[in-house]
């Protein structure tokens, strides 16, 4: 088969998991969150801000104060505009992939995720094929967004190879009927991330961008999902 590549954006694309839960354990310290920055990726990696915050509160028995995530993206804003990195090797990954047709779906905003790819310098890769979950009725781990997203390329379900880093977005992508390559590289990852990757159904696993392109063209051989 001719694989349609879906990409995460945050841990996948773009450095960014660590910056934003980061700012995620700050904010929320004040209402009794105890959790670290790491202790919160771990969790939550993958998941949409908006349902992150709501569990945390119900959890915390509290309401969640008006303004506050928008507080929040207003600080990830300023901190990916002057601190946000692409992955290592992604530009030469994303090179090698240059004759398969690519798109993003991302848990991030419509707005951040395109100052994501724009400041990293990786729109020309996927536009206009950039899709976030607020396009879709439920974010990760539901598979909306990856069906969403192979409904406008036109790509039948079993010709997607999703590249995912959270076993969120693996479970989405599976329940889409879709093999997952997973990465387990960003800086974020712990040792145990390929473990986890794999446990959720990823069908192979990376830890350095520059092993994706052949993952991806092994995988073309088949399609079995």
């Amino acid at each position: 088969m001719t694989p349609f590549l879906i990409f995460d954006c945050d841990g996948v694309l773009v450095d960014s998991e660590l910056l934003e839960h980061a700012v995620d354990a700050e904010l929320l310290a004040p209402y009794g969150c105890t959790a670290s920055a790491d202790e919160l990726l771990q969790r939550f990696v993958g998941i949409a801000r908006r349902d992150m915050y709501d569990v945390m509160f119900a959890e915390l028995k509290r309401e969640m104060p008006p303004g506050l995530l928008d507080d929040r993206e207003r600080r990830v804003w300023q901190l990916c505009a002057s601190d946000l990195q692409p992955v290592q090797d992604i530009h030469a990954a994303l090179d090698a992939l240059g004759g398969l047709a690519k798109s993003v779906a991302s848990s991030s905003t419509p707005a951040k995720l395109m100052m994501k790819l724009d400041a990293t310098g990786l729109t020309r890769y996927f536009a206009p094929h950039i899709f976030s979950t607020a396009l879709v009725p439920r974010g990760k781990p539901a598979p909306d967004i990856y069906i969403y997203a192979a409904r406008v390329a036109g790509a039948r379900p079993e010709d997607c190879l999703v590249i995912e880093d959270s076993r969120h977005g693996i479970a989405g992508a599976r329940s889409a009927g879709m093999r997952v390559v997973g990465f387990a590289g960003g800086s974020h990852a712990t040792h145990e991330l390929a473990a986890e990757l794999m446990a959720a159904g990823a069908t192979r696993v990376v830890t350095h961008m520059r092993d994706l392109p052949a993952a991806i063209h092994d995988l073309a051989k088949t399609s079995a999902v």
